[in-house]
C-alpha cells in the first residue's frame, strides 16, 4: 500500500464521508473512490460498510486503521521535524479546533508567536465527532472545545471565550417573526441529533439539553455529522439547530436565519490537552491564555 493511499484510507476512517475525505485532501471524489476500493481487492475484504447515507469502517477496517496510525503518525512527525529543523524551527504546537473563529482568538496566537518565536503554532480544525480522538492519537497538542470535559485522561485549561447561543433556522420559518426566542419555544421544533455522534452524553447535553427548564424533552431528529448537513437541514425546514453565535458571522447564508436564544448560557470553550503529553508548549499557550483571560468575541 502506497503512502498515499494509506493517508486516504486514514482521511476516510476520520471523516467517514468521501466528499469531505476528497476536500479535505485536495482529490476528487472519484480517486477517494478508487484507492479504497484498490486497497480491498488486495486486502481481499471490504475495509467500509457503504450505504447512500453512511459511510462505517468495518472489524478489518478498524483493525487495520488501529494498526497503521502509529506507523503513519510517526512517518509524518519525522518528515514534519526534519522540515522545522530545517527553517530553524525547533518544534511546532499543534492546536485543534472545534470553534470555526480562529480569526477571533489571534490575541492568544500573536502573543504565544511573540513570546516564543523558535515554535512554530499550528491551527487546524477538529471534527466534533469523536472530538479526543486527535488529542489520544497524538495528532494534536492541545485542543479547544466546549465544557465540560470530564475524562481522566485528559486536563482542562484555562477558558479563551464564552459564546451565547443562537439557534438557525429557514429564513423563512415562522420564528423569524420573533427578535429573539426562547427554549420553551425551541421545543415545539425538531432538532439535529449531530451532537450525540461519537461524543459523551454529558458533553452533547451541555450544547442541546434534552429538556427544557419546565420539562418538556426537545425532540432530536435527523443525524447530521457536520454544520453543512445542519444548515441544509434547516434551510429545508425540516428541523432548528443551536449553535454558538460565532456562526453568524462564519456560516452566514441568504436561507439560513440566526436567532438569539435568551434562556440558556453562554458556552464556555477552554483549552484540553492529554495529561501525559503535557510539555513546555503547551504550558507557554495555556500561560499565554490565563495572562489575557477570557475574551469576549
Amino acid at each position: 500500500m502506497e503512502l498515499r493511499d494509506i493517508e486516504i484510507f486514514l482521511t476516510l476512517a476520520e471523516e467517514l464521508h468521501f466528499g469531505r475525505t476528497a476536500e479535505r485532501l485536495r482529490v476528487s471524489p472519484a480517486r477517494i473512490t478508487q484507492a479504497i476500493k484498490k486497497q480491498e481487492r488486495q486486502i481481499g475484504a471490504p475495509l467500509f460498510d457503504r450505504t447512500s447515507r453512511t459511510v462505517r469502517l468495518t472489524p478489518l477496517g478498524r483493525q487495520l486503521c488501529d494498526d497503521l496510525w502509529p506507523v503513519y503518525s510517526g512517518l509524518q512527525d519525522g518528515m514534519r521535524r526534519a522540515k522545522l529543523a530545517a527553517q530553524g524551527v525547533t518544534a511546532v504546537l499543534r492546536v485543534g479546533m472545534i470553534p470555526l473563529n480562529a480569526q477571533d482568538l489571534r490575541p492568544y496566537w500573536d502573543t504565544f508567536r511573540t513570546r516564543h518565536p523558535q515554535w512554530k503554532l499550528q491551527i487546524q480544525h477538529a471534527p466534533y465527532i469523536d472530538p479526543f480522538a486527535g488529542l489520544r492519537r497524538g495528532d494534536l497538542d492541545i485542543l479547544i472545545c466546549w465544557m465540560p470535559v470530564e475524562e481522566p485522561d485528559l486536563t482542562v485549561g484555562p477558558v479563551l471565550f464564552a459564546d451565547p447561543r443562537v439557534v438557525a433556522v429557514a429564513a423563512d420559518h415562522e420564528l423569524t417573526r420573533r427578535t429573539s426566542v426562547s427554549l420553551e419555544m425551541l421545543a415545539d421544533f425538531q432538532h439535529s441529533d449531530g451532537p450525540r455522534m461519537g461524543v459523551p452524553d454529558y458533553w452533547a447535553d451541555s450544547f442541546l439539553p434534552s429538556h427544557t427548564s419546565k420539562g418538556r424533552p426537545i425532540e432530536r431528529g435527523p443525524v447530521a455529522s457536520n454544520s453543512e448537513e445542519i444548515l441544509a437541514l434547516a434551510s429545508a425546514g425540516e428541523l432548528v439547530n443551536l449553535f454558538p453565535a460565532h456562526m453568524t458571522r462564519y456560516w452566514n447564508r441568504p436561507d439560513i436565519a440566526y436567532l438569539p436564544v435568551r434562556d440558556i448560557d453562554a458556552l464556555p470553550f477552554a483549552l484540553v490537552w492529554r495529561t501525559e503529553a503535557e510539555n513546555e508548549r503547551i504550558r507557554a499557550l495555556a500561560q499565554v491564555a490565563a495572562d489575557i483571560g477570557t475574551l469576549v468575541v
